[in-house]
């Protein structure tokens, strides 16, 4: 080969090595600015709880792709119907028992979330799964389920109990809806 022909060699190399690069940066700032959309305030928590950024984006693809695996289901007219009028007497009882009414929205938000095919262990998966599809609301039921946990010890104020009440409910109302307001059942990237 001649020098003039390597060096094209090594322009073309240098060229196609580059293009490979932005690209490999290109998709990663789209799919960044995906789980961004996606996870909302959730994203910035989870990137400050984990060592990198990359280990973050990681874990939010991983609940993505065990949201995609559930058979999140919408409820139907009459469940519908009789969770809302169920939630009415948990805001009835408030009145006369703040903190026994708090507890109730916490078993009334689980149980819906059980009808439409979330995983209900244990606090911490119900959050992860939350994440995928309700991300809007994830921070007021943290929020919530840390008063309810004062409650029961009584340690919680009635002002901190109706503040709990409001924050149940918004997800309440975001689980009674048919949709998920990014759930699409075999897509995890939400397309």
């Amino acid at each position: 080969m001649t020098t003039e022909t390597l060096i094209w060699v090594a322009v073309v190399v240098v060229v196609v090595a580059a293009i490979a690069a932005i690209g490999y940066v290109v998709l990663q700032q789209q799919r960044r600015a995906r789980l961004r959309d996606r996870f909302g305030p959730e994203y910035e928590r989870m990137v400050s709880e984990h060592e990198s950024r990359r280990e973050a984006e990681q874990e939010m693809l991983a609940r993505e792709q065990r949201f995609a695996e559930l058979d999140i289901r919408p409820l139907d007219s009459d469940a519908r119907d009789n969770y809302a009028k169920r939630w009415l007497e948990v805001q009835e009882r408030f009145v006369d028992a703040p903190g026994f009414a708090v507890t109730e929205a916490d078993q009334l938000v689980t149980s819906v979330m059980s009808d439409r095919g979330y995983p209900t262990n244990d606090f911490e998966e119900k959050v992860s799964t939350l994440s995928v599809g309700h991300s809007a609301t994830l921070d007021r039921y943290r929020q919530a389920h840390e008063i309810s946990g004062r409650a029961a010890r009584k340690e919680a104020s009635t002002e901190e109990l109706r503040q709990a009440m409001v924050h149940y409910r918004a997800l309440f109302e975001e689980l009674l809806q048919n949709d998920s307001p990014h759930h699409t059942r075999h897509d995890p990237g939400g397309r």
